[in-house]
């Protein structure tokens, strides 16, 4: 089976149903509209509509036209063709129809800018780049150095002269299947890690890696016809996609939410009764902190049919999470764990039946193993910490391109994921840190992920990160950069006196308030911290050792 397979089986059996809807928050209009009315407000120059659907049969129907488009410019099977777009009711379509060409997605960060785009188009060997009207500039400043690029299509009306209209260009093509032989063994798509170390690694994926994330998601969160799925992040990332699969498995509605405001959020929720949410811990925090200072009033807004939300992509505080649930008692929970080389979250899985386990990642998840090593690839005893590897289909094929740092991580079939973990006597598995974050002070390790954790507690933050920075006694001590919530003031003498339940060890050397910066998926760009508050204590150090 392959991934298009369920998306064919759609078509087939709800035809007429919703598949999609996107919402714009920012246009305050109330007339839905479809993808064809979309594409005439589009060409007469008027602003995007606030709603948008699609039935599963157009998604189809839309996703062939766009396979036999590449097919007609003489694509074989294995052509990578990137995609550059916001969120919108035109991106699954359009990947799903690479997948039928028998060729390779290659979704792109939309934040990228435009050295990072030549990069990315260079290191995955792309020959077609899609892209929408917000990357243009992007675009026209590297549009004539990408040689290897035979085809730039545009995703809109009026784009520039080095490209293509690709919507016109599928209205001309057929609505039917291209007939193009794949197996679950074949190459699908490449996606890039996040780059928070360098320029991005290209990760590829088989067939077989997408319909397993399917399976995984569909059990661990028993989508169904019902159900209504809000998605909120950005669909080139493995998180979002493969949560999205749960619907794609069960033919169920989904929604995508162009943009992140707790107000939005909610209305979403409620015009589209959505089932399902899931959120990055920084959304989830500015919901409630929205309802606790009387932004947002609970009771206009219809949530009763709100019946899970999840959270993941990073370490999640355990008192966000007790603070979520004391305002939402019915909702269930849940975290997933993964990476975009396990084709995304699900190889940990904490379970809604385990709430009692907040501060786990879970076990491992359907169809995966789970490992904790040492230094050396020996299994540790329980309760002490090494180094997570995860086993199964989701696993990825390799780096692209890059056979070196594939064998650093791909060993006799398991991905060493660079996470520090440990394991209970219940087999949950709790995270400690990245390894490479790992502090490491007069011999003592410190894992920045337990102090943030405790440091969130505290009622006046927003946000907080922890990091290492170069001292000549001790090697490294730890250095907290902390971000207060709009509207409150706190000082260091509050947080040291609140840092005062940690071990002396755990507590803070070096306190900054400043805004804790965060990549599109959530994680926190620690290397970025590093590198602003690390560089005069590098010279300190060198001159002094």
């Amino acid at each position: 089976m392959i991934i298009t397979d369920f998306l064919e089986k759609n078509a087939r059996l709800y035809g007429s149903e919703t598949a999609l809807v996107e919402i714009n928050p920012s246009e305050e209009r109330d007339k839905a509209v479809t993808w064809w009315d979309f594409n005439l407000i589009e060409s007469a120059g008027q602003d995007a509509p606030y709603r948008r659907e699609m039935s599963w049969r157009d998604f189809d129907r839309r996703a062939n036209r766009f396979a036999n488009l590449l097919l007609s410019r003489g694509l074989k099977k294995g052509t990578k063709v990137a995609i550059l777009l916001m969120n919108c009711l035109e991106w699954l379509p359009i990947y799903f129809g690479i997948l039928k060409a028998g060729c390779i997605a290659v979704p792109m960060n939309f934040r990228y800018a435009s050295d990072e785009i030549k990069y990315c188009l260079e290191l995955a060997d792309v020959d077609i780049l899609v892209f929408g009207p917000e990357f243009v500039s992007r675009m026209d400043a590297i549009s004539d150095q990408i040689p290897a690029v035979k085809t730039l299509f545009y995703v809109g009306s009026d784009g520039p002269s080095y490209t293509e209209d690709c919507l016109n260009l599928m209205g001309f093509c057929s609505s039917s299947a291209p007939p193009v032989a794949m197996t679950e063994e074949d190459d699908a798509v490449i996606y890039f890690s996040s780059g928070t170390t360098g320029f991005p690694k290209a990760i590829l994926h088989n067939h077989l890696s997408l319909v397993h994330s399917c399976l995984t998601e569909q059990n661990h969160h028993s989508q169904g016809r019902n159900d209504v799925f809000l998605c909120i992040p950005p669909l080139y990332h493995t998180g979002a996609k493969m949560h999205w699969f749960g619907s794609l498995l069960s033919g169920s509605k989904a929604v995508l939410l162009r943009g992140v405001k707790p107000d939005w959020i909610l209305r979403a929720v409620t015009e589209e009764r959505c089932t399902i949410v899931w959120l990055l811990v920084p959304w989830a925090q500015d919901l409630l902190d929205a309802i606790d200072d009387g932004r947002v009033d609970l009771s206009k807004y219809r949530l009763d049919q709100w019946r899970l939300m999840h959270v993941g992509a990073q370490p999640v505080p355990p008192s966000l999470i007790r603070r979520w649930m004391k305002m939402f008692p019915n909702h269930q929970y849940d975290t997933n764990y993964g990476l975009s080389e396990s084709i995304g979250p699900g190889c940990v899985h904490l379970g809604v039946e385990n709430t009692h386990k907040v501060g786990a990642i879970g076990k491992p998840g359907y169809g995966w193993q789970t490992r904790i090593v040492d230094d050396h690839g020996k299994d540790v005893v329980p309760g002490q910490v090494g180094e997570l590897i995860v086993y199964g289909d989701g696993v990825m094929t390799c780096y692209y391109k890059n056979p070196e740092a594939t064998a650093e991580v791909l060993k006799d079939g398991w991905l060493y994921t660079g996470d520090m973990a440990k394991e209970d006597e219940d087999g949950f598995i709790y995270l400690v840190d990245r390894k490479k974050d790992v502090v490491i002070s007069g011999g003592e390790n410190i894992y920045p992920v337990q102090i943030e954790d405790f440091l969130r507690a505290y009622s006046k933050l927003k946000d907080v990160a922890v990091i290492g920075l170069p001292d000549a006694r001790l090697g490294e001590i730890t250095a907290a950069i902390i971000e207060v919530k709009e509207g409150e003031s706190c000082t260091e003498e509050e947080i040291q006196k609140f840092c005062m339940a940690l071990p002396r060890y755990k507590r803070p050397k070096k306190i900054f308030f400043d805004k804790v910066p965060r990549n599109p998926t959530g994680k926190i760009e620690k290397p970025v911290l590093r590198e602003k508050y690390c560089q005069g204590r590098l010279v300190e150090v060198q001159i002094t050792g």
